[in-house]
């Protein structure tokens, strides 16, 4: 078939004889003369906003379609509420010809209404061409045989409404496909955009890659939680030649060196054996080679010894349990998030590969550039290691393959919060210093998170049910949210009003690596939005408490005030991005059961600071957590970063620890103040590629004071009372072990910087801190306070804490008794004590 523009003097009489025709009643033109018929289609072909195109069949013409812009047309009347018009948005009717009037019903064309229908679809998604990003129709709600094409052309019907176009009404059924459902439906031919088949990220070839990356994390990780020990190949080492395990654990070696490790199958009987090259780093950091693994099996009577098998996660997690120790009851939870994260692991790769997602010198380059707010959510969908110690860390237990789709970070998707009005008997609003309510929402007629116009219509639609715009606070909420958890298990607060949905908001937001914050896309100026998801993920249920949330501003101003009033923090560029509002509902019947349950987390939100607002020129943000990512060719964006830098690698690493180590260890040990620094919670601020300060994140729900310096009574709860050696491990466990291990093990890996010399740049940073402080080094001298230069720390292990309950790792209300601890670890930068 072709497609072509109609012409009205040529086409007029043909498109009259079919319009004409009985099976054509839906277009109510029957009754025009082809004088008319031409001066319509004139009309269409004048007007800028809509097309008219013949479609011929081996030459014969066959079928007519029009494509117009449904905002400024057929549709554009029609409240947002009902169709939220976008940019690339394309209107569509057909028409197929009716057979020769003398061979009726015997002239028709097996599948030539499909075969129309799926040319006129890849003729609107084409590019050079409409291009259109979603096709809406809104056909006669009787026309059943459209009904069905549409359906089979992968349309999904939003509602039926009320519709007058040229002074004819009709009740329409407005439905819409976007590119992916076309590529996906039965007249889809699978050569749409990614998404064009059910699961195509579920690959052979993609699973390879995944499976290798989570075996060669999984050993390496079990290894450092002293979990099991894996054996040197070669004779002539510390370890082979029958060395305590204790020095065993410390060896370390720059040159990858061969290891085996013997578990016995206590499913199917007989030995599975593990072979691999690693290089081993201070801090029993073990960086393995992927592509050296190996894995074999030997049945139990001992026959087929050494028969090669796959390298699979889930068998070795399997063959590893009783090692692992996981709770037989919770052992498949713990396969599912692992699973969930090796799906994920699988659809990154997929988007590397078909460029749509870039690599780690296409993110240098981003960060080169002009888009500030595109570079830094590039980095943020790129990245693969979010939590780089947890092993399954993408579990999001509760997401479907088109929830994955539509809001998993790693797909870089866009999305519409839904807003919700909570009556405001049942509702806190809490405001950070500075906020109000108006200037928080916004009003009629300035914008705030909602625009004026926004404002104006939420209130609007309340009062048109009958309600007092003035006795409700607004909530947002994730989509998934709205249709799994408010529409559903807060039905009788939906039904009775006091939770009152009012549609979605204009803004468009991306999702960061923890799901449930989103950047503002649309506004980057604007704050990021934290909302409750409820979904099962690395050990816990993702909620927001309303409760805790109703203080959540005041820790973030007290904590604030500590920084803006510190001149080391100062001079350091030190800052916060202060979460300075937030919301919660309380009038639902789980917040009247007699103890807490996870029903109480399912309904709050914040807002937090953008970054952007306070960069100057040159300067450019990412994720700290993207200085631990390798793209699918191994390429890492740290050792980009420093190439591109033109500093030494030296020099690069020392201001990434002046920026970063530094003002951590002084809030530490001048202001007992501990916060959690993992990756995830730090925004770094770059400068011609090289970090020159940064921003600390998450304040509310991560922030400790661990000692006895008087606090504001609302924000007590903060308060955590620990031993010097405990305080130590802000650093030890969440900053040496937690990031720099690993950053160090990337770099030495790469031949940038050996973890010799990493860490005594660590070393560096932390003496200069105590010579720049003399009244905290004195105190530290009469043995008082935080010794950051100990021989060894307790080493707290993550794995293990998922491993013992995949549902909670830790009691938040008490964290430090939750840990569990494998002996102690040597520290790279200490000193040893004389005896």
């Amino acid at each position: 078939m072709t497609v072509e523009p109609v012409d009205p003097a040529r086409d007029a009489t043909l498109l009259h004889d079919w319009l004409a025709h009985p099976a054509s009643r839906y277009w109510e033109m029957g009754d025009l003369t082809p004088g008319q018929v031409r001066d319509y289609l004139t009309a269409v072909n004048d007007d800028d906003a809509q097309d008219g195109w013949l479609l011929r069949r081996q030459g014969t013409p066959i079928a007519y379609a029009e494509t117009y812009d449904p905002a400024r047309t057929v549709l554009d009347g029609v409240p947002p509420d009902v169709l939220d018009h976008r940019p690339g948005d394309l209107g569509m009717h057909v028409l197929v010809a009716p057979p020769p009037p003398a061979e009726g019903a015997r002239g028709r064309i097996p599948g030539l209404t499909d075969a129309v229908m799926a040319t006129v679809m890849r003729f609107c998604f084409a590019t050079p061409g409409p291009g259109a990003l979603r096709v809406v129709v809104e056909p006669d709600a009787r026309n059943s045989a459209i009904h069905a094409k549409n359906a089979a052309a992968g349309f999904r019907v939003l509602r039926d409404i009320d519709l007058v176009t040229d002074g004819h009404a009709k009740r329409a059924r407005l439905s819409i496909c976007t590119r992916d459902d076309f590529a996906a439906s039965p007249l889809g031919d699978g050569t749409g955009p990614l998404g064009a088949e059910p699961a195509a990220h579920l690959r052979p070839a993609l699973a390879g890659a995944a499976h290798r990356h989570l075996v060669a994390k999984a050993l390496a990780e079990f290894t450092h939680e002293r979990l099991f020990l894996p054996e040197p190949v070669s004779a002539g080492t510390a370890e082979a030649d029958g060395a305590a395990t204790e020095a065993a654990r410390e060896v370390t070696h720059d040159d990858p060196r061969e290891y085996v490790l013997v578990l016995d199958d206590a499913r199917g009987g007989g030995r599975v054996t593990y072979r691999f090259a690693a290089r081993r780093y201070p801090l029993e950091h073990w960086v393995i080679d992927e592509s050296s693994l190996r894995r074999t099996r030997t049945l139990p009577d001992g026959s087929d010894a050494g028969r090669a098998a796959p390298i699979d996660v889930l068998e070795l997690v399997a063959e590893l349990q009783p090692l692992l120790r996981v709770p037989e009851e919770l052992f498949p939870v713990y396969l599912e998030e692992l699973s969930s994260t090796l799906a994920g692991a699988m659809a990154k790769r997929e988007r590397e590969a078909l460029g749509a997602s870039p690599s780690s010198p296409g993110l240098v380059d981003a960060l080169a550039g002009g888009d500030v707010a595109g570079a830094f959510q590039a980095v943020e969908s790129a990245m693969t290691e979010g939590h780089p110690g947890f092993v399954a860390n993408n579990g999001r237990i509760g997401f479907s393959l088109s929830d994955y789709r539509a809001y998993a970070p790693e797909r870089a998707g866009r999305l519409r919060l839904m807003w919700l009005a909570a009556r405001r008997e049942h509702t806190h609003l809490s405001l950070g210093a500075g906020e109000s309510e108006s200037g928080l929402y916004g009003t009629a007629s300035s914008a705030g998170e909602l625009a004026g116009a926004e404002r104006a219509t939420f209130a609007a639609r309340l009062a048109a049910r009958g309600l007092d715009p003035d006795d409700y606070l607004y909530l947002p909420v994730h989509p998934w949210q709205w249709e799994h958890r408010v529409a559903i298990t807060f039905a009788a607060d939906v039904a009775r009003e006091d939770l009152v949905p009012l549609g979605p908001g204009a803004d468009e937001y991306t999702p960061q690596q923890s799901i449930r914050t989103l950047f503002n896309t649309t506004r980057p100026d604007r704050h990021y939005v934290k909302v409750a998801t409820a979904i099962q993920n690395m050990g816990f249920l993702r909620g927001l408490s309303p409760r805790y949330m109703r203080d959540t501003p005041a820790v973030n101003d007290w904590v604030a005030g500590v920084v803006t009033g510190d001149e080391t923090l100062r001079r350091a560029g030190f800052g916060v991005l202060r979460e300075l509002a937030a919301v919660g509902y309380t009038g639902d019947v789980y917040h009247r059961t007699r103890d807490n349950n996870p029903y109480r987390k399912m309904l709050a939100a914040l807002w937090r600071e953008s970054p952007l607002p306070r960069l100057a020129g040159g300067e450019r943000v990412a994720t700290m957590a993207g200085l631990l990512h390798r793209d699918a060719s191994g390429t890492a964006l740290a050792t980009s970063l420093v190439r591109a830098s033109g500093l030494d690698a030296e020099s690069w690493v020392r201001s990434y620890l002046d920026a970063y180590l530094y003002p951590l260890v002084h809030c530490l040990l001048a202001h007992d103040l501990a916060f959690m620094p993992h990756g995830e919670n730090l925004v770094l601020v770059l400068r011609d590629h090289v970090v020159t300060r940064v921003f600390m994140k998450d304040i509310g729900e991560e922030v400790a004071v661990l000692g006895p310096r008087p606090l504001p009574e609302r924000i007590e709860r903060v308060r955590a009372v620990v031993s010097d050696d405990e305080k130590a491990l802000g650093v030890f466990t969440d900053m040496f072990d937690g990031v720099l291990r690993h950053l160090s093990g990337i770099l030495a890996a790469d031949g940038v910087l050996p973890t010799a010399r990493f860490w005594a740049l660590v070393g560096e940073v932390v003496e200069r801190h105590r010579e720049e402080h003399p009244a905290i080094a004195a105190r530290h001298d009469r043995g008082l306070g935080v010794d950051l230069r100990a021989e060894t720390f307790a080493h707290s292990c993550l794995n293990r804490l998922q491993l013992r309950d995949t549902r909670q790792m830790v009691d938040l209300t008490d964290q430090a008794s939750s840990l569990i601890y494998a002996g102690r670890l040597r520290n790279p930068i200490g000193v040893t004590v004389p005896a």
